[in-house]
């Protein structure tokens, strides 16, 4: 049975610089294949991971809760249809679009394109770096390996003491 610290260490995701570059240097090479105006890699709790490209709307963080309810709420269609999920979807409007791809249980990244771009690039080139982004978060930088996420072994216990002492 796992302790509150570990269980919190084991269902974040922890990210470092190096980690982030290497996340970053797959969708700077992505964009210029595809053509796409932007990448966003989001967490399936709607948290934004990082993004290239230009910047699709002022409100990212909007945009990124709107994503993974979206992806969370087509899982479920998929379901009710007998599948074990939809690995990604489309939303094409007159002028702009948005591909979302599932990059393992936990993350989606999600294209914005417009009237310029191939979507049949924007697909092809999505499916390979899905699995690009995924050898990246198989793949720990050296910190995540040595398990220094940076969190106190005794948290919880720290936390609490803190509490304690302020009220």
């Amino acid at each position: 049975m796992q302790t509150p610290n570990e269980r919190l260490r084991s269902d974040r995701m922890v990210f470092y610089a190096e980690d982030v570059q290497r996340l970053d240097r797959e969708l700077d090479g992505f964009l210029e294949l595809s053509g796409a105006r932007s990448a966003l890699l989001i967490d399936t709790e709607g948290h934004m991971i990082t993004r290239r490209g230009e910047t699709p709307t002022k409100s990212l963080e909007s945009l990124a809760a709107l994503v993974a309810g979206s992806f969370a709420a087509t899982h479920q269609v998929a379901q009710l249809l007998g599948e074990e999920g939809f690995h990604s979807l489309a939303h094409q409007g007159q002028d702009q679009g948005i591909q979302l791809s599932a990059v393992g249980p936990r993350t989606l990244l999600a294209v914005v394109w417009d009237s310029t771009t191939n979507l049949g690039l924007v697909r092809f080139y999505a499916q390979e770096t899905t699995q690009r982004l995924q050898r990246v978060f198989d793949t720990p930088s050296p910190k995540r390996a040595a398990g220094d996420d940076g969190l106190a072994q005794d948290y919880s216990e720290q936390a609490s003491a803190a509490l304690d002492e302020l009220f």
